[in-house]
């Protein structure tokens, strides 16, 4: 198969989600919503809602599962790669706001508060046993910190990238406070909580230091999905493949980025489909 004919990750329609709005402490976000069953919170990479998001969150749909895609920077929809300055003027706006922690060691961010309230509103009115949450780049780091609530049953941490990752302090460390990552370590030594983490080895954004972090601090809780560089579609839209779920995605069996796709969907159904 020559790489013009390796299929890439599928593309999503922003006009079948529902468009809701969603406040907490204040603060009020858009919320697209699609499906039936448990919740997955899926939080989008940079820099917005993308159609391959969308693309993701359909799959998440399919499984039997609700898929909450908060609008947390960017434009719904959107394709990335439609402009130049898109990417940046995402970035820039996100870096500044005061919902983000971008180069700190030891906090996390303060939407995640806002994050909790939400996937806690979403498992009262979808049901089953807890909620999935996705964070993907900007966002992976999230779903680390909302472990922290027992309700969160299904972390999946996708290249996770904050804090950047501009000294050695930055590389060997994730965007979550101390206290909540001890709550997640003993959730995951005495209830079997499993963090599933992705990446492909190379990315800077995504330093090999941090994943070793993980291990140190969450022993057999934190399971890492590590792909070769050479794993990532060679039409990918970076010069480093990043995005395991989306823009490096090899959609075809066989394909390592489709197995660790399929680890995640099975992460789901195990954990809040299986009753």
């Amino acid at each position: 198969m020559t790489s013009a004919n390796k299929p890439k990750a599928p593309e999503g329609n922003l006009a079948t989600f529902a468009l809701e709005r969603f406040t907490h402490g204040g603060v009020t976000h858009e919320v697209y919503r699609k499906g039936k069953g448990p919740a997955v919170l899926v939080l989008t990479e940079m820099p917005g809602i993308s159609p391959q998001v969308l693309g993701f969150a359909d799959r998440v749909v399919a499984l039997g599962c609700t898929a909450v895609l908060p609008n947390l920077f960017g434009t719904p929809g959107r394709d990335p790669t439609d402009g130049k300055l898109y990417g940046v003027s995402s970035m820039a706006k996100a870096c500044i706001s005061k919902e983000f922690t971008v180069l700190a060691t030891g906090r996390s961010s303060p939407v995640v508060d806002w994050l909790r309230a939400l996937a806690a509103s979403e498992h009262q009115r979808s049901g089953g046993p807890g909620v999935g949450v996705v964070g993907m780049c900007f966002t992976g780091g999230f779903a680390l910190a909302m472990a922290g609530d027992a309700r969160v049953l299904a972390p999946v941490l996708s290249q996770p990238s904050l804090p950047l990752p501009i000294s050695e302090s930055r590389r060997k460390n994730i965007d979550t406070d101390p206290a909540t990552l001890e709550v997640v370590a003993q959730r995951c030594a005495r209830e079997g909580l499993r963090v599933l983490g992705l990446r492909f080895k190379g990315d800077p954004f995504v330093p090999d230091e941090r994943f070793q972090f993980l291990r140190e601090r969450l022993g057999e809780g934190f399971v890492a999905v590590e792909l070769e560089q050479s794993d990532g579609h060679p039409e990918g839209p970076l010069a480093k493949h990043h995005s395991v779920l989306t823009g490096a995605l090899i959609d075809a069996p066989g394909e390592p980025t489709r197995a660790a796709l399929d680890r995640v969907l099975q992460l789901f159904r195990d954990k809040l489909l299986s009753a």
